[in-house]
């Protein structure tokens, strides 16, 4: 399910516009994206915890020429589902 698919589901469950939920849902990730910026984790009952880990730089290399190349330090968000899937 893409974003938009997201936005016409709500919409069709709820009484509210196609626009209203857009802005909602805009909402969200834009208060995700802050929250887990500032290094702090997102939890959502029900749902899950998003959260930010800080990857250490490493060595890699490159598959075709087969020489190493150092990867840089990066910040990855994680995700632990809370929810039983049935």
């Amino acid at each position: 399910m893409n974003k938009s698919q997201l936005i016409n589901a709500i919409a069709e469950n709820s009484s509210a516009s196609k626009a209203e939920v857009k802005n909602i849902v805009d909402s969200l990730f834009q208060i995700a994206e802050a929250t887990l910026d500032k290094g702090e984790k997102l939890v959502i009952s029900g749902f899950g915890v998003f959260s930010v880990a800080e990857v250490p730089e490493r060595m890699g290399r490159n598959p075709r020429t087969g020489e190493q190349v150092k990867i840089s330090a990066r910040r990855n968000v994680r995700f632990h589902s809370n929810m039983d899937i049935k």
